[in-house]
């Protein structure tokens, strides 16, 4: 598995976005539908009233098989997209490599209605991974407003050794990836700071 970014242009987004950004995607790139582990990451920008306002560095990142990137690269670079009226447009693609780090965060799993149920269905989904590492559950929240609801919690994992931080970027947790859900990205932690 392999990120690939896309340099971004663009300005509002509603916030329920994730749906019609998948839609635009499979119109110049339908073999994605066919690909179960390609996921979309959030897109990162600044949240008001109207909206995901993208930010001028914002990038389009596709976490998908390394087999697929060249393919979906080449459909996609420079291609504008329409969401539901909102264009945004597509410009040159580069790959990066998945790092392992052993603290990662994502910013909606799906998962249990509430928080204990939540907990319970992540530690038997890693438990069936054979992966040990601390989880810390973050609020509940959703996309909304599109044709269907998703639901969940933003989460963080730690204190994972390498090979179970590269298997849950890889593969991530809970369901929806095309939406943004269950994708895992690193989780820069400062520490080592003492008042002197």
């Amino acid at each position: 598995m392999v990120d690939l970014m896309f340099d971004l242009a663009g300005g509002t987004l509603p916030s329920a976005y994730p749906f019609a950004l998948w839609a635009a995607l499979l119109r110049h790139a339908p073999q994605l539908e066919g690909e179960k582990s390609v996921g979309v990451l959030p897109l990162r920008g600044t949240t008001n009233k109207e909206g995901l306002m993208l930010s001028r560095r914002a990038k389009l990142v596709m976490r998908l098989p390394a087999t697929s990137a060249a393919n979906a690269s080449s459909r996609l670079i420079d291609q504008q997209l329409d969401l539901d009226g909102n264009i945004i447009r597509l410009g040159s693609a580069k790959i990066r490599q998945i790092q392992p780090y052993p603290t990662i965060h994502a910013q909606l799993v799906t998962g249990g209605s509430d928080e204990v149920l939540f907990t319970e269905d992540i530690k038997r989904q890693m438990g069936e991974l054979d992966i040990t590492g601390k989880l810390i559950c973050g609020k509940r929240h959703g996309i909304n407003g599109g044709p269907k609801s998703i639901q969940g919690y933003s989460l963080v994992l730690h204190d994972l050794n390498a090979e179970a931080s590269l298997q849950l970027q890889y593969l991530g947790l809970g369901d929806e990836r095309r939406f943004g859900c269950g994708i895992f990205v690193p989780y820069k932690v400062i520490s080592g700071l003492s008042e002197d």
